[in-house]
């Protein structure tokens, strides 16, 4: 069985699920009972019939195990409370003070004969309920403000905020925006019980609802209507009004078709748009639109996930070949795709997603930021050796700007810093869900508090004391103000093998099978206390598909060689500061047998500390046996190459190296290279030819990718280009590992006439690498910019290490080449 991140923890392997686990998944495999006290295990609760306390599901949507709390039910401390403080004194909290999208004066979500797009309602979504998870009176006082100022937009028709985004698309509306304002929306109702909410949302949904059916499959907006389906449940949920499932109906069959497969790769779209199939499957109620949902994430994470961390190689689209550790996940597909599972926690009761939750959230998402949170960047990966401000065109990215540096953002990564702030604040609260019968549900463990209605309509609280995910124990204290009775939900991670619980200082025997959920059912009373331990073990996983690396686990923490990092300021302000980080130690390791007995854990003494998302405050880490491999080495442009098949051969003495965990780790190698000395090992090589340029948009691997285009138009598949350079004087180069002979070559011009400003060139030629001097070949046979044609040119033989295209580009045009082939022989 092939090991992936789909295949760890108990997570489905297949890439579906079937009718029969669906319709199983729910039934007890274990009870127990101490006391007054019962316990049983169930894989995954069912809803059956009943709905819970807060706003269940009506009728016809089918019931859900769980429900969410009101923000601000769930109040967080320890390293996560901490993590909150900082996204309020960093970029998240005071960003209105840094983007000029957030100008209350000048941003069309508030004056709608001005401009506006996505950037206002991504951040007021996360900021929002960063308020009410923390209580922070700055924070509620200025999301009011934005609040009343949008409600205040509202036409007759239900249309609200910038005038131009009526028109835009195709001119009619563009509802892509709107989508996470009304999830901003959703939260302040349920926090203040602001009346005007309800009112609101439904005019603008009766304006949704007379659109025609093509409105719905236009740009971002159509592969992302699962959050305006979301958002629909939320209101019919509070008035019953039936028309809402008919627009339901409507989004789904009028936008992209996700029942189907994948019908995009931008990885924002995916993490968002590939739970819509289920979420349409709670009024449709059919077992195929679950079965979607599941496909949908095995098939990306099958091709696209395999490296340690929880994302996959979306660093904007998923592509063909692009799948090794040093590729990244976008910092909005991290929260998107957080956001994703604990609907689905929610939705279906199925451990997995909780699983998947956590795995992003503690090893991946807490280096996509510098430790104070003032700055963000835009990728993130499992296999990182430097972050800088150089735009990567050796096939790390896709995009032509550097994306990888911590920046304040605005208008170098816009999107990102907008968006991120939901991630920590949505966490906390789905730490703890309300359940369908009733309870309560510790979803996801850390130093919380939370206060809540259960079985009769009682509130009560419960105190969560724990260390986790740096310790492996956690305890409960119940306050109830009288005697109470109710399920208490306690999730065994897909990890945890043998947990072991204590109720009112007694231990209670368990049975469990894999992930899922302790019940633990009694008449609770004030004081009455609970432990449960996770214990933790070292495991190790192997990627067969990405060469055989390996990653390291002990519970839910992943584990990165520890390198040592140089932070260099690069610009901004004291504030707000721009920062690139470089190695200061080595990193070209392969671990050397690496089995999980071989791992030695050490602790720090003491709690944990505040913020342990650093390599210098990491509560725990590893020791492990490694070996250097000489021959990898990072690119040109300080990308770690990727990776070659292991074991790799590798003669290097042992030595003993720290592994950290995976969040406190900026810089980072995560999925390893396994060390071989014997006859089945690899030799680890060098790649025979390097490419380069002046400029480059794309990558300048496209260049000798050997996938020859159609026509000089064609975009189906990679390019290089010097946009958005115009006019002026550019190069592209290969550089050999070895002299070689060259005496010909032949060059496939890109040209995007009536597309793009892309063009052949007004002139070019080739130079030769002279020693270390660039000069003209001789003879050469003419140098021609036919369109749709391989160019070939012929010349006097030249023995020489690198061969360069210089080019004229021509007045007011860029130009770009998809193929160019060089044959060359030994001199």
């Amino acid at each position: 069985m092939e090991h992936s991140s789909i295949g760890r923890r108990g997570f489905l392997i297949t890439g579906g699920v079937t009718a029969a686990a669906l319709a199983t998944s729910g039934r007890a495999f274990a009870s127990d009972s101490a006391g007054d006290t019962s316990v049983r295990f169930v894989k995954r609760p069912v809803a059956g019939t009943s709905g819970g306390l807060y706003a269940p599901n009506r009728s016809p949507l089918a019931p859900t195990p769980f429900l969410k709390l009101p923000p601000g039910a769930v109040r967080a401390r320890g390293w996560l409370g901490h993590q909150l403080r900082l996204q309020l004194d960093g970029l998240c909290g005071r960003y209105d003070q840094v983007s000029d999208f957030l100008d209350y004066d000048t941003c069309g979500w508030v004056h709608p004969e001005k401009n506006a797009w996505e950037e206002l309602p991504y951040w007021l979504r996360g900021f929002g309920d960063l308020a009410y998870v923390t209580g922070d009176e700055r924070a509620l006082a200025t999301t009011r403000r934005w609040l009343d100022g949008i409600i205040a937009t509202q036409q007759a028709d239900g249309w609200f905020g910038p005038a131009r985004l009526r028109t835009s698309l195709e001119n009619g509306p563009d509802f892509w925006p709107g989508m996470p304002l009304l999830s901003a929306f959703r939260s302040w109702y349920e926090y203040a019980a602001d009346e005007r909410v309800v009112p609101f949302m439904t005019k603008y949904f009766r304006f949704q609802a007379d659109q025609p059916p093509e409105v719905f499959n236009r740009s971002w907006g159509a592969f992302r209507w699962g959050d305006n389906i979301d958002s629909v449940y939320w209101l019919y949920n509070r008035t019953g009004e039936s028309w809402l499932l008919d627009l339901v109906e409507k989004m789904h069959s009028g936008s992209a078709d996700y029942v189907s497969g994948l019908p995009t790769r931008h990885n924002v779209n995916i993490a968002q748009g590939f739970r819509e199939p289920l979420q349409y499957g709670l009024l449709a109620k059919d077992l195929k639109y679950a079965e979607a949902t599941y496909r949908n994430y095995a098939t990306v994470m099958g091709e696209y996930g395999q490296f340690a961390g929880g994302g996959f190689a979306g660093d904007e689209n998923t592509r063909d070949g692009f799948g090794d550790p040093r590729q990244g996940f976008e910092t909005c597909g991290i929260v998107e795709f957080m956001h994703s599972f604990e609907m689905l926690t929610r939705f279906t009761g199925d451990p997995v997603w909780t699983d998947r939750c956590e795995e992003l959230a503690i090893n991946l998402m807490p280096a996509a930021f510098d430790p104070e949170q003032r700055s963000v960047h835009y990728i993130t990966s499992a296999n990182s050796v430097r972050l800088d401000r150089t735009a990567k065109v050796y096939g790390q990215f896709q995009n032509g700007f550097a994306m990888e540096a911590y920046l304040p953002g605005v208008h170098n990564y816009r999107c990102c810093p907008h968006n991120y702030g939901m991630g920590w604040p949505y966490y906390v609260e789905e730490l703890w869900l309300a359940t369908h019968d009733g309870g309560l549900a510790a979803s996801m463990y850390a130093d919380s508090t939370v206060t809540a209605r259960v079985a009769g309509d009682r509130q009560v609280t419960i105190d969560q004391r724990t260390g986790y995910p740096f310790d492996d124990t956690v305890r409960l204290s119940v306050s109830t103000g009288g005697a109470v009775a109710f399920p208490l939900y306690l999730r065994v991670p897909g990890w945890c093998a043998k947990p072991r619980l204590w109720v009112g200082g007694r231990a209670v025997p368990v049975r469990t099978d894999g992930s899922g959920y302790l019940v633990v059912e009694r008449t609770w009373r004030d004081g009455d206390r609970i432990e449960l331990t996770l214990p933790m073990r070292t495991s190790v996983r192997t990627w067969t598909r990405n060469h055989g690396s390996v990653s390291v686990d002990h519970g839910p923490l992943t584990f990165s060689l520890a390198i040592e990092e140089t932070w260099k300021r690069t610009g901004g302000t004291p504030e707000w500061p721009e920062y690139e980080v470089f190695p200061a130690s080595p990193w070209n390791y392969a671990l050397d047998r690496p089995e999980p007995d071989r791992f030695r854990v050490v602790r720090r003494r003491g709690d944990v500390p505040d913020d342990p998302f650093t390599p210098r405050t990491a509560p725990l880490e590893l020791r492990a046996k490694a070996r250097k491999i000489d021959n990898w080495r990072a690119d040109p442009q300080g990308v770690v190459r990727v990776l070659q098949d292991s074991p790799a051969r590798t003669n290097g003495p042992g030595e003993e190296v720290r592994l950290i965990p995976m969040g406190a780790a900026r810089l980072r190698i995560t999925s390893f290279p396994v060390a071989g000395t014997g006859p089945d090992a690899h030799e680890w090589t060098l790649p025979e030819v390097e490419a380069s340029a002046s400029h480059a948009e794309g990558s300048v691997l496209a260049l000798y990718d050997g996938r020859w285009p159609s026509s000089s138009a064609d975009h189906g598949i990679p390019r290089f280009t010097w946009w958005d350079h115009l006019g002026t004087a550019e190069w592209v180069q290969y550089e050999y590992a070895e002299p070689v002979r060259v005496e010909s070559c032949a060059v496939y011009w890109f040209d995007d006439t009536g597309i793009g400003r892309c063009r052949v060139p007004a002139s070019w030629e080739l130079l030769w690498l002279d020693g270390g001097q660039w000069r003209p070949v001789t003879a050469a046979s003419g140098y021609g910019v036919a369109v749709d044609a391989v160019n070939r040119v012929t010349f006097a033989p030249v023995v020489t290490r690198g061969i360069r295209i210089a080019a004229r580009l021509r007045d007011g045009f860029s130009a770009g080449i998809l193929e160019w082939e060089v044959p060359r022989t030994a001199p």
